[in-house]
């Protein structure tokens, strides 16, 4: 098994978290990004290799991806960037997987599926807890109840926090905020569409509809045509949502995003280890056939943290030669149960 892979935008935030555990795990991944001092500071940290490359080098790109054959994939935001590096992947035969949960990307890596196929490169986005978790859960859903035809995923974040690369993931998609799926189709829909109360196991709260990137995922994994995904939020996270129905055109313009994700500098680079150690997140998933209702409840460690156990397991699994070319989401290439596979995971079927 090799033991080398490219890791794009290894200096941030989650993907240093990445290169750390994959050289625990016997990895030796080849750094790369567009920060040359970042790099080199990392690469001696790490005792690894590193290459600086611009995306729009395509000779310098495919050069990399030719002698690694795999990359995993970390600069968002993911809109901007994940085609440059996808078709470099293409181009030279080398498996693509990132740790976007940005709907536009699903889509669009979706419907590269036989291109992907004919070179016999797998590209599975979404390694990460976007969407690892929700994505194997769906896939359980289908499984419970193979006649479902809706899909209700509930997700509730303990302890934690957000990165500087999630931060400004969101700013760049926050027009695209209000998605769900209708009759097999991506639906717009305002800003806090839906506001429903579900209880995790300590009373009901509040979560309100959001563009979870299960939108896509989900029914590529399963089929299923309606599919909804919500996030507990205090109630003022509600109403703000509810206000950008009217404010928010005129935050969508590039100069504004650019000021907001310059602002996002100023905040910590993401959560410590204490909260990624203590922290953990809740889902619940409901499956219905209009007649029959199925429930189920998953606990998962923080989400960095896990997006650093469910990529490089992924990696891992690719170098050793176990991976489905073609568009892929992570229950279509390793099974529903793959999230049971990591240490502070349990399912839960309810009532």
């Amino acid at each position: 098994m090799s033991d080398t892979f490219l890791l794009y935008g290894s200096y941030g935030y989650t993907g240093n978290l990445i290169a750390e555990y994959a050289v625990k795990q016997g990895l030796h991944p080849l750094l790369a990004g567009r920060d040359e001092a970042r790099l080199r500071a990392q690469a001696e940290r790490l005792s690894l290799d590193f290459r600086v490359i611009q995306l729009s080098d395509a000779s310098a790109l495919d050069d990399a991806l030719r002698s690694t054959g795999l990359v995993v994939h970390c600069a968002g935001p993911f809109v901007l960037t994940f085609k440059q590096m996808a078709e470099a992947c293409l181009r030279t035969g080398a498996h693509y997987v990132d740790i976007s949960g940005e709907i536009e990307g699903f889509e669009a890596l979706a419907a590269l599926d036989s291109q992907a196929k004919a070179a016999g490169v797998m590209l599975l986005p979404g390694a990460g807890f976007d969407v690892v978790p929700s994505d194997c859960l769906a896939a359980h859903m289908k499984r419970r109840l193979p006649s479902a035809t809706h899909l209700k995923l509930f997700i509730r974040n303990v302890g934690g926090g957000v990165s500087h690369g999630t931060a400004r993931s969101g700013i760049e998609n926050m027009h695209r905020a209000g998605r769900i799926r209708r009759a097999g189709k991506i639906v717009t829909v305002p800003p806090a569409w839906n506001v429903l109360e579900r209880d995790f196991g300590r009373g009901p709260v509040r979560t309100v509809s959001i563009g979870w990137g299960d939108v896509s995922t989900a029914w590529h994994s399963t089929g299923i045509p309606n599919v909804e995904t919500y996030m507990a939020v205090p109630s003022s996270a509600i109403n703000t949502l509810k206000a950008m129905r009217l404010v928010g055109p005129l935050l969508y313009n590039r100069p504004v995003k650019r000021f907001l994700q310059f602002l996002v500098g100023f905040l910590p680079q993401g959560p410590d280890e204490e909260r990624r150690t203590n922290g953990f997140s809740l889902m619940l998933a409901e499956a219905s056939d209009g007649g029959t209702t199925v429930r189920t409840k998953l606990r998962v460690p923080e989400g960095y943290h896990l997006t650093m156990l469910t990529t490089v397991a992924i990696a891992k699994r690719i170098l050793a030669g176990d991976l489905k070319p073609g568009f892929q989401t992570p229950s279509l290439a390793y099974g529903a149960d793959f999230i049971l596979d990591f240490p502070g995971v349990t399912r839960e079927d309810l009532p």
